[in-house]
């Protein structure tokens, strides 16, 4: 069975509603993990995603935050934040979701940011990945498909951002944020490079300012991780750069995940 699964950061649900629904329709997506809702619960479209076929396990509270997996192809399991995961300034913070979709186990995350290296912003993002990597550590091993998705405000590589030299002394590429990335890696789990279309490295952020996206001064750091059976059951993975485009858009592109399972 062919099931095509994504990641985008759309930095807005409501504002981003109509462009989310042509894009559902014109991808064929039938998984797509969501980060940055920027609703409360109420606030949450589920009526309207409904009337297009698509189910929804969301965590939302209104602010910066706000996950979501939306599914055509079923959602069971669902659950809401991680285990055991930290507080910041006293409150449990909607960053992470997971499903199951058509057999397949994905957790949408959205990583703290960090702010700026000693920062107390960062040292979440630290203890946010921790936990991350524990749940991996108890939910990648088996049989079951399993992959966690989202914008992880870290870029993996120097080559993953537009001039490494930019981030110098800067958050996402530091030794210890890469650490994290790299302790999902031990737990079972890979990072599923997609494609470029049309330039060497498939960015999937790129600021609004600047000219950065016609530039094309970018960052990678929308990821996704997958386990054994992911992996080989993946056919085809790219960045969806298109729909950066246009009006109004988010400031980051979907992964699409191809998969035959």
């Amino acid at each position: 069975m062919a099931t095509r699964i994504a990641t985008w950061n759309i930095n807005g649900i409501n504002p981003r509603l109509e462009r989310l629904l042509a894009w559902l329709e014109a991808s064929g997506t039938d998984v797509l993990c969501l980060q940055e809702l920027k609703c409360t619960p109420e606030q949450f479209p589920a009526e309207q995603l409904r009337e297009h076929g698509y189910e929804a396990a969301f965590s939302a509270s209104g602010r910066w935050n706000g996950v979501a997996v939306l599914s055509r192809i079923g959602i069971d399991e669902p659950v809401s934040g991680l285990t055991g995961g930290p507080d910041f300034n006293g409150v449990q913070e909607p960053r992470a979701v997971s499903a199951v979709c058509g057999g397949v186990k994905v957790w949408s995350v959205y990583v703290p940011n960090g702010r700026e290296v000693g920062h107390p912003h960062y040292a979440y993002k630290l203890e946010w990945l921790a936990a991350l990597r524990k749940l991996a550590e108890e939910e990648a091993p088996g049989e079951r498909p399993f992959a966690i998705l989202g914008d992880f405000n870290i870029a993996p590589r120097d080559e993953d951002v537009w001039d490494i030299a930019e981030f110098d002394g800067a958050t996402h590429v530091t030794d210890a944020e890469r650490a994290a990335l790299s302790a999902l890696q031990e737990a079972g789990l890979a990072d599923i490079y997609p494609r470029a279309l049309k330039y060497d490295v498939p960015f999937t952020y790129w600021d609004y300012r600047q000219l950065c996206f016609p530039k094309n001064r970018g960052m990678r750091i929308d990821l996704v991780y997958g386990n054994g059976p992911f992996q080989e059951a993946v056919k085809d993975a790219y960045v969806d750069r298109e729909a950066r485009k246009g009006k109004g858009p988010s400031d980051h592109a979907p992964v699409v995940v191809d998969l035959e399972l």
